[in-house]
Parts: C-alpha cells; sequence; structure tokens
C-alpha cells in the first residue's frame, strides 16, 4: 500500500513509519520545514513539503495514495488556548484530505481507499455518547466516520492520553514532571483516584499498522495497553525518581498549581479486549510505571 502519514516527524508519526515501511508499505510523510523533511528522509520515508495552513496543499499526494495516516494537528494554536481554531484546522485538513481518497485516482475501479485518523466512535451507549460530543473534536471524528458513505473506509483510533517512550517530549509525563519540578512536589488532584489509560509508542505504532491492514470500516479501535493507571501511582513514581514529595492538591487550587497542564483530573478507563481480539494485537512495550523507573524521562525533561 502507498501511504500518505501526516505528522510523519511527530511524536507518534515518527514511530508509525518505520513501522509501515518494515511491512512492506510505501510511505509519503508530510513534512512542514526543511528539518521536519529531513526527519521522515532519515525514516526511509519520502518527504512531501506542505503545511495544514494550507489544507488544498494535501490534496496531492492524498489522492496519489491508497491511505492516509492522519496525526497531525494544530498544537501550537491549541497551547494558545484557542482549541476550537485548531480544530478548525484539523477539520479542513480532514476534509481535503477525504475529498482527495474518494475522488483520487483508483477510485470506482474497486480499489477502497482507507482513513486512519485519531477519535472516539459513538458506543450507542448515552452517556458515553454525550460526553463524545460535547469535545469539540468530535466534529472531526463525524466528518471521519461519513467518508463510508463516499466509498472511503474510516478507521478511528482512540489514543490513550498517556502515549509514552523516550520519543514523548511534549506529553502528559513531560507536564507532569516539568510542574513537579516547578513546584517542588509530586502531585495529584484530591485523592488521585482518577485514571489515565497508557501505551508504549511503538504498540501504538503497530496497532495503527495493523488496523490499517485488517480492520474493518468504523469499527471502534481502542489503543490503550493499560485500561488505566491511577494518577497517584504515576505522581508518586515521579516524586520518587525527582526526590521529592508527593502531596494531594486540592481541586480548587488544581489550576493554580498545575499552571499550563489542564488535564491533571482527567478520569478516563480505556477497555481494550475486542480491539486486542479483533487485531491480534499483544503489547510487548514497558508499562508506564516501568518506564518511569527507568529514567529517561527525566534526563529529557
Amino acid at each position: 500500500m502507498r501511504v500518505f502519514v501526516t505528522g510523519a516527524s511527530g511524536h507518534i508519526g515518527s514511530a508509525v513509519v518505520p513501522e509501515l515501511l518494515g511491512a512492506g508499505h510505501e510511505v509519503v510523510g508530510l513534512a512542514r520545514s526543511a528539518q521536519s523533511a529531513a526527519a521522515v528522509e532519515a525514516l526511509g520515508a519520502q518527504a512531501y513539503r506542505a503545511d495544514m495552513a494550507d489544507p488544498d496543499a494535501l490534496r496531492e499526494p492524498a489522492a496519489g495514495a491508497d491511505a492516509v495516516v492522519h496525526l497531525a494537528f494544530d498544537h501550537a494554536t491549541l497551547a494558545a488556548g484557542d482549541f476550537p481554531a485548531a480544530v478548525r484546522t484539523d477539520l479542513a485538513v480532514v476534509r481535503a484530505l477525504g475529498d482527495a481518497l474518494a475522488g483520487g485516482p483508483g477510485s470506482g475501479s474497486g480499489a477502497q481507499k482507507t482513513f486512519v485518523g485519531i477519535g472516539l466512535t459513538p458506543t450507542g451507549d448515552p452517556a458515553s455518547d454525550a460526553a463524545f460530543q460535547a469535545n469539540p473534536r468530535s466534529a472531526v471524528a463525524r466528518e471521519i466516520v461519513g467518508f463510508a458513505e463516499r466509498g472511503v473506509r474510516p478507521l478511528l483510533m482512540a489514543v490513550p492520553p498517556v502515549t509514552h517512550s523516550a520519543r514523548d517530549r511534549h506529553g502528559f509525563i513531560p507536564m507532569m514532571i516539568r510542574v513537579a519540578r516547578e513546584r517542588g512536589v509530586s502531585g495529584y488532584v484530591d485523592e488521585g483516584a482518577n485514571h489515565w489509560p497508557a501505551v508504549h509508542t511503538e504498540d501504538l505504532a503497530r496497532l495503527f499498522r495493523l488496523a490499517l491492514e485488517k480492520a474493518p470500516a468504523g469499527v471502534p479501535l481502542i489503543g490503550a495497553a493499560e485500561e488505566g493507571i491511577e494518577v497517584r501511582t504515576i505522581a508518586e513514581a515521579i516524586g520518587r525518581r525527582l526526590g521529592l514529595p508527593t502531596a494531594s492538591i486540592p481541586a480548587e487550587r488544581a489550576a493554580e498549581h498545575f499552571t499550563g497542564f489542564q488535564f491533571a483530573a482527567l478520569d478516563v478507563v480505556m477497555p481494550n479486549a475486542s480491539t486486542r481480539e479483533l487485531l491480534g494485537w499483544e503489547p510487548v512495550g514497558p508499562g508506564l510505571l516501568a518506564e518511569l523507573e527507568d529514567g529517561h524521562y527525566f534526563d529529557a525533561a
């Protein structure tokens, strides 16, 4: 398969690209700078220079591909506090990519093209789906699911909030370590009984490849290796490695304490038995706590 990967030089993309190449696929990776292009080419893929700010520029490589794996997101706008604007950019990109897949070479020839994105598939459970609809990114997920009506196979991967490895420089764990160093205490909100699912980056990359190769259209895909780890346990592991005390931060003080990190109180559990069974996926990378004990996060933070 010829696969166009956005975010190819990023945290997850830099693992997905070699995973696809190793399985015999041809990969074209989106690169918005010369540095990113060099990184993509170093992975063994072809680099395509363009920017998400110009969605129309992405139509050509998508039209020439059998599949798109969309991993890029406007993180700069998100970090600036304008989540809705970042979602609008993503929606425009997804629409351009979907248009290209639906109308590109090979369309109507019997060779169905595939779009793999990050997001949640509605479950039919009213409570879960209400929470899903409340997230601005649900508009992007609905757009992707709708590609099925245009002859494109849509797949949505629910990626855990903690995707960990030496590639992780800006995720939940580096942010928790930063806050702990700045505050002199490794904190958690209230009792720290909220949960974060987790997966090693290499395991997630393999799951993306398996999904592309085998998953039926529209099936919910859950990329968690660990369904939910108590945040207090994570904070304690960070505290041990930094030689700092661990402490509860009352909910009313959390926004101030965790400045720049708004997800400390997030509570998510991601059951993954159906995905493991469907795709024969068995994670082999270290778990999050083992990786924290390994220490590389503290060298890089």
